[in-house]
């Protein structure tokens, strides 16, 4: 697969997305670009359910977050991105002082 030259998802956009997301978007959380994100869809192969409505693609972000090994949501997206500060910050202070600095 191709990857996609715009940004990943962060997990924090991961966990704040809506019931169902475009392929666009879910082009972006598997890292590909859309146009192979349509040729999976074509082929059958897309890592997980794809929905066709009207026109358009829709993907339940349920099934995204499964397909991307992301079994389990926080509650909020904030309470994750301040364990993750907390954690580095925790990391950082058990280094020695040299390591710590850099």
């Amino acid at each position: 697969m191709k990857q996609n030259s715009g940004s990943r998802l962060s997990f924090s956009e991961a966990f704040n997305l809506p019931l169902a997301v475009d392929l666009h978007t879910a082009a972006r959380a598997f890292g590909v670009c859309p146009a192979t994100a349509y040729k999976l869809i074509r082929l059958g192969q897309f890592p997980c359910p794809v929905l066709r409505v009207g026109g358009c693609y829709r993907i339940p972000t349920s099934l995204l977050l499964r397909a991307l090994g992301i079994e389990e949501r926080p509650i909020y997206a904030v309470d994750l991105e301040a364990g993750v500060e907390y954690a580095a910050r925790s990391h950082r202070s058990h280094l020695p002082r040299t390591e710590a600095r850099t």
